[in-house]
């Protein structure tokens, strides 16, 4: 059946997307020896609908899941859905307007349930619209059985090796979503505040300025610092002061961390305004007054300012403070403010009990696995050293929320120790069973752990739960460590550090071998990173594929290498619309030619440009796979590409149509066995790219030939050394230079480019390209339309001169 005249790019897609899901073509091969290639597909989390910005990060592995399937690889390459925790209750917040305390606990969960079963739905759908080569009877959820009873019997490991702990102490607090959260969930958020300096009265006389942005934290200062060189400050050291408005007495204390060049060098400390408060309060072992409570409004230590939310408290105190003389300076000034990622609120510092795995005891070994980790691209390993070498909290794993994994723990109510659950209760809610033997101590009351874990406490275990750790022993050792984990930049010190602190912890290994790390897919106009929590950006991604196909959405996802961000541009994608239609009209001019067509075991007689583009076609597939093994796919795109419009589209069609057309041309078979082997090439180098318009003329052109079901699990292209010639090369060049003259001269004479010409004359100096262009008459006689083509010492005067150069020069006559 021919190749129809138009490509029909909706229609095409959808039915070789049913033809792959049918046939299995993705499917990983358990009983197969081939060597196995695994990828750690990244889980969306289901906090909003996906955007064009997911598309971009998403394409990326399935280009190189292709690439290594087209190699051999036994690729293992499922999805799953983030759908647990934080992101996916204030995802129903939002779009249900309702929250746990309003409908109770076991309804919010449903709800949550309900609703990201929906969007997973949506999820899938756009994966296999843009023609994602997953396996899907590999897919997980987080909040599924086999990801719970995973995540619980992680925790209990960690537990019983002691690197999972139950500790009060000061934790980093979102009041928005009233839990605590992790170091690596903070962002900066720039904001206009106040900076004011304050009067503190010293005990024996005299006052003492000190300048801050929160004075709201005033009921909770437990001391003042200075630092131990600032001469300024050295014989109050040892006093007291009294704190404004307030009246507790607070001692004068130094320590290095007070920065003298910071406001007027002298610093309260309260409990807790930010993390050098923490460390003041431990090292110096000062009392604890909790200033805020867990809602974000102060405590009743605030005296009259009890209650109020914490931007209101700091309005009210700081008039407060000026009515009664005790503010001597207002500044308007920008601040960076810790913020959680998830809600852009200002985060507290609050003393409660939470769970945390032990990373502070163990940076060096976690910076030597990510020396082990082979980065793409390589400078991404230094976010990962960066982050562990600051670190300072262990990972509080634990949240004050309803909708999570539960730990699978209960508190003795006589004695107070942790009854951890049996192996064989999980996955349990403790809330709904007991424990199955009596505590150490005899009793049988028990309260069960109300928090829930940390999301990031379960994705961390993805090659565990994807790999079926639990279930399946010998799939596991099968994939385990990974070969690949793809994700987005911004969850480095998260997803990655995690995964690998959990793997660390579990197994002493590595993860996976290699990371890849994408960029984000930007809103155009600057308007910066697209958040599908915030809305998802201005245009649906099953819009822009329905209107331009999938394939042209992955050729702009293609077009920027790893680590980098793109903005979204439809102008690339309308471009890769267009290569999508030019390699389908070029497939069905090749297409009378080839039809049937098996090449020949011995190469037949070749013309220069023959061997030109044999040659040039080498040095392509040779980057080219060279590129994708290094994860660069758009080079290799942006290479096949070029080669495919000025070499293959440009120059040698219109060099070989003469050839082509003539049946009896004794040339002929060398430029079908040209065109064969470049066109067969092309589409294999561009399908991890373009799967689906390579797979249609592949299907129609090439696999009788070749044997092979689907352009997914044919060979990769190999370099044939034999054919690489840089005389040949050369010549083509040569050949390319004239054809550029020629077709310059009729533009400039408005002349149609197919017009001919009465006689063109070539003037070679060199003796090699004259040697190299014997036989080029038909090639230069196509390409030109020239009627006669002559070779000379030197051009005839009476000729019209179109190109000179050092070793070639031409001219012609109409």
């Amino acid at each position: 059946m021919d190749l129809p005249k138009r490509y029909n790019a909706v229609s095409e897609e959808r039915q070789l997307q049913a033809r792959w899901e049918e046939s299995g073509v993705y499917r990983f091969l358990t009983q197969s020896d081939a060597p196995v290639y695994s990828i750690d597909t990244p889980p969306p989390t289901v906090s909003g609908r996906l955007h064009l910005g997911h598309v971009y990060s998403y394409s990326q592995p399935d280009f190189m899941a292709r690439f290594w399937r087209m190699n051999g690889r036994n690729v293992f390459y499922p999805m799953g859905c983030d759908d647990n925790g934080l992101p996916t209750e204030r995802l129903v917040e939002r779009r249900q307007g309702i929250t746990a305390a309003e409908v109770g606990r076991q309804a919010f969960i449903e709800e949550c349930l309900r609703v990201s079963e929906e969007i997973e739905r949506d999820y899938q759908a756009l994966w296999q619209r843009l023609g994602l080569s997953i396996d899907w009877r590999f897919t997980y959820r987080t909040i599924n059985t086999l990801s719970r009873r995973t995540s619980q019997f992680s925790f209990l490991d960690l537990y019983a090796k002691g690197l999972a702990y139950r500790h009060k102490a000061p934790t980093i607090w979102c009041p928005e979503c009233s839990t605590a959260i992790a170091q690596a969930e903070l962002s900066d958020l720039e904001r206009e505040t106040e900076f004011v300096t304050l009067v503190f009265s010293l005990e024996d006389g005299g006052d003492l300025l000190i300048a801050t942005t929160r004075p709201e934290l005033l009921p909770a200062c437990v001391a003042v610092f200075v630092h131990p060189d600032d001469d300024r400050y050295r014989e109050l050291v040892g006093r007291r002061a009294t704190v404004p408005l307030f009246g507790q007495a607070v001692p004068v204390l130094q320590d290095p961390a007070a920065d003298p060049e910071k406001g007027t060098g002298a610093v309260m400390c309260c409990t807790f305004g930010d993390v050098t408060d923490v460390e003041w309060w431990f090292t110096h072992q000062l009392p604890l007054v909790e200033a805020i409570r867990p809602d974000g409004r102060l405590t009743q230590t605030a005296g009259a300012f009890a209650r109020l939310s914490v931007p209101e408290a700091r309005r009210q105190i700081t008039e407060a403070l000026d009515d009664a003389g005790l503010l001597v300076v207002r500044e308007p000034v920008k601040q960076s403010v810790r913020v959680h990622e998830r809600c852009d609120t200002a985060v507290e510092y609050t003393v409660t009990p939470q769970w945390f795995i032990r990373v502070l005891d163990y940076k060096d070994e976690l910076l030597a696995a990510g020396e082990q980790v082979i980065w793409h691209p390589a400078h991404m390993k230094t976010r990962y050293r960066e982050w562990v070498e600051n670190l300072h909290w262990d990972w509080c794993i634990s949240r004050q929320r309803y909708f999570g994994v539960p730990f699978p723990i209960w508190y003795c109510t006589d004695c107070g120790r942790v009854v951890v659950a049996d192996e064989e209760q999980l996955p349990v809610d403790p809330a709904e069973r007991r424990p199955t033997r009596s505590c150490e101590c005899g009793s049988t009351s028990f309260v069960p752990e109300e928090d829930v874990m940390d999301t990031w406490a379960t994705s961390s275990l993805t090659p565990q739960i994807v790999g079926r750790w639990l279930a399946d022993e010998r799939l596991y050792r099968q994939l385990f460590p990974m070969s690949l984990r793809p994700q987005a930049h911004e969850i480095i010190r998260t997803w990655a550090f995690y995964t690998i602190v959990k793997s660390y912890h579990h197994f002493g290994t590595l993860p996976w071998k290699e990371v890849a790390i994408s960029g984000w897919g930007l809103a155009p106009h600057g308007t910066g990173k697209i958040s599908k929590s915030r809305g998802g950006g201005p245009v649906a991604p099953l819009k822009m594929i329905e209107r331009y196909s999938a394939d042209a959405v992955r050729y702009w996802a293609a077009s920027t290498g790893l680590g980098r961000d793109s903005t979204i541009s439809e102008e690339k994608i309308q471009a890769g619309a267009r290569l999508v239609t030019k390699l389908w009209n070029v497939a069905r001019f090749s297409q009378r030619f080839l039809r049937d067509y098996r090449p020949p075991a011995a190469t037949p007689g070749l013309t220069p440009a023959d061997r030109w583009i044999l040659s040039r076609l080498q040095r392509l597939v040779a980057k080219a796979t060279e590129a994708f093994r290094g994860y660069d796919f758009a080079t290799a795109k942006s290479e096949t590409e070029s080669f495919f419009w000025n070499a293959l589209a440009d120059n040698y069609l219109e060099m070989s149509k003469q050839r082509l057309y003539d049946e009896t041309h004794p040339a002929r078979e060398g430029a079908r066995y040209a065109l064969w082997r470049v066109m067969s090439t092309v589409v294999k180098l561009f399908a991890p790219v373009l799967p689906h318009v390579t797979e249609r003329i592949y299907l129609e052109l090439f696999a009788p030939a070749e044997g092979s079901d689907s352009i997914h699990t044919a060979h990769w292209p190999a370099a044939d050394e034999s054919l690489c010639n840089d005389a040949a090369e050369a010549a083509g060049d040569a050949l390319v230079a004239v054809a550029t003259a020629v077709r310059r001269f009729k533009s400039e004479h408005s002349m149609p480019l197919g017009a001919e010409i009465a006689r063109l004359q070539l003037a070679i100096r060199d003796p090699a390209l004259a040697s190299a262009l014997q036989g080029a008459e038909a090639d230069i006689t196509s390409i030109t339309r020239a009627r006669q083509v002559e070779v000379a010492e030197s051009l005839d005067p009476k000729l019209e001169k179109i190109a000179a150069g050092d070793i070639i020069s031409a001219a012609l006559a109409l």
